[in-house]
């Protein structure tokens, strides 16, 4: 639980960073770690749904929906800065 709550808080930080950029590069290295955390949260969320009891799977699942949803709008928004940039899932 302590790691879904560090990944998750380092999304925002990270994306808080790359509005405030020194550079272009350095922008979009921000948004990719941003969008590299939501990754990793969404997998802290897949872990905790199946070892939660069931009346907290739900709310786990939107969460990890959440994360899913996060990481294609900054996928998004990496592929506008940065034409050449793929994701690797």
């Amino acid at each position: 639980m302590d790691q879904l709550l560090r990944s998750s808080g380092s999304v925002g930080a990270n994306y808080i960073e790359a509005n405030d950029a020194l550079s272009p590069v350095d922008k979009i290295y921000r948004i990719k770690i941003a969008r590299k955390e939501a990754k990793e949260s969404k997998y802290w969320t897949m872990l905790l749904e199946r070892r939660l009891p069931d009346d907290l799977q739900a709310p786990m699942s939107q969460v990890r929906d959440e994360a899913n949803q996060l990481m294609k709008i900054l996928g998004s928004i990496l592929k506008k800065l940065d034409p050449k940039w793929t994701p690797n899932s």
